[in-house]
């Protein structure tokens, strides 16, 4: 993904617990609300390849419904077998009461957490590149 933040949600859109499939500059992307904070991860399992959003959210990890495997959302590790390769996991950022999700990091690091966005979005971000 480029560098820009893009809008994927409504703040309002989701309950604590809900996850919508977002398509972001080709990526499928799952977005994520927890009871404390949002995140955005790959939508497929690294295990089998199979979706997420069949799964369940519980407590800041979700759980793959094919196998069974559990991925922290924050850093997309696998936190059980038997999948042992992470899933991706991209920043989120809160603004304007919409929900934007911003560029992959370096493999291994915590994805900040959609909260409240520290400053507003870079500029050139690009609405038409979400579909949902």
């Amino acid at each position: 993904m480029r560098g820009d933040y893009v809008p994927v949600a409504q703040e309002d859109e989701l309950a604590p617990g809900q996850m919508k499939r977002v398509v972001v500059e080709g990526r499928k992307l799952l977005l994520c609300r927890t009871d404390a904070a949002w995140y955005c991860v790959d939508e497929l399992c690294s295990h089998e390849d199979y979706s997420l959003y069949f799964g369940c959210i519980k407590g800041r990890s979700i759980k793959c419904s094919l196998h069974g495997s559990y991925f922290d959302l924050a850093t997309g590790q696998p936190l059980n077998e038997p999948a042992d390769r992470p899933i991706g996991c991209y920043p989120v950022r809160l603004e304007a009461g919409q929900v934007w999700v911003g560029p992959a990091p370096d493999p291994g690091n915590e994805c900040p957490q959609g909260r409240a966005a520290p400053d507003p979005p870079p500029e050139g971000v690009q609405e038409n590149e979400v579909s949902v």
